[in-house]
C-alpha cells in the first residue's frame, strides 16, 4: 500500500469541514460566507502548516506568542494571523508585531498595553474582546462588566478595532452542552450594541461544537483537531 499524501490529506480535511460549516450555516438560514474559517496551527510543525496554507487556509491561530515568533517567519503565502491564547501584558509589544487579530483581550488594563503597542509598532490590530464565563475568579456580573468596560475601551482606541467577542466553553463531549454558553455570549454581545457599543464578531466554536455555535450566530469558527487531525503535544 502506498504512503497517504500529507497534502492530499490536508486538502480533504479542509474541504470537508468547509462542507460541514456551509451544511451548519445553511441549516441556520445563513449565508456559508457569513462564517471564517480559523486553522488552530498551535502546537504544529512548519511544515504542516505551509500545506495547509498551500491548500487554502487563509486564516491561521496560535496560542503562544514565542511559539508564533520562530513559526511565522518559516511560513509562505501571507496567512492572516490569530493570537487565541492568553495574552501577557509584557508580550504586547511582540503580539503587535506578530499578528492581525487578537482574540484573548480580556481586561481594560491589557487592551491599554496593547494600545500602546500597537501604536509604537504603526500598526492597527483587530480585537475580539474574550469572555471567560467558566474560568475566571469572578462572578459572572463582574465578568460581564469587565467585558463591557473592556469592549468600550477597545471601541475607544486609537490603534484597536474592536471586531467582536470571544468566549471558550468548558469542554464536553456533547456538543449541545456549549450552546448555553454561546447563548450568553450572544446576550452580553445585543446588550453592548442596545448601549450604542457595536461588536459584530463572534469568535465561538471548536471542532468538537462548531455547528452548534455557527447555529448560534459565530462568524468564525476555531478549527484544529478536524483540520490536522489529533494533537501529540
Amino acid at each position: 500500500m502506498l504512503p497517504s499524501d500529507p497534502m492530499q490529506d490536508t486538502e480533504t480535511r479542509l474541504h470537508q469541514v468547509r462542507e460541514r460549516i456551509a451544511s451548519a450555516a445553511q441549516e441556520a438560514g445563513r449565508s456559508p460566507g457569513s462564517v471564517t474559517l480559523l486553522a488552530v496551527t498551535k502546537t504544529r510543525p512548519a511544515s504542516v502548516v505551509q500545506a495547509g496554507v498551500d491548500a487554502g487556509m487563509l486564516d491561521l491561530g496560535e496560542n503562544r506568542v514565542q511559539e508564533a515568533r520562530q513559526k511565522i517567519p518559516e511560513i509562505e503565502g501571507n496567512p492572516r494571523w490569530h493570537l487565541i491564547g492568553s495574552l501577557q501584558s509584557k508580550k504586547t509589544t511582540w503580539a503587535a508585531q506578530l499578528f492581525d487579530v487578537i482574540h484573548s483581550v480580556d481586561r481594560p488594563k491589557l487592551a491599554r498595553r496593547l494600545d500602546d503597542a500597537a501604536r509604537g509598532n504603526d500598526r492597527r490590530l483587530d480585537v475580539y474582546v474574550q469572555v471567560d464565563f467558566v474560568r475566571s475568579e469572578l462572578s459572572e456580573p463582574e465578568v460581564l462588566k469587565q467585558a463591557r468596560d473592556t469592549a468600550e475601551f477597545v471601541a475607544e482606541s486609537g490603534h484597536l478595532n474592536l471586531v467582536g467577542l470571544m468566549t471558550l466553553p468548558p469542554y464536553d463531549a456533547d456538543p449541545e452542552a456549549a450552546r448555553p454558553w454561546f447563548r450568553r455570549l450572544v446576550a452580553l454581545q445585543q446588550g453592548l450594541a442596545a448601549a450604542g457599543i457595536e461588536a459584530p464578531g463572534l469568535s465561538m466554536g471548536m471542532s468538537n461544537d462548531f455547528e452548534v455555535a455557527i447555529q448560534e450566530g459565530s462568524t468564525i469558527v476555531r478549527i484544529g483537531t478536524s483540520l490536522f487531525g489529533p494533537r501529540t503535544a
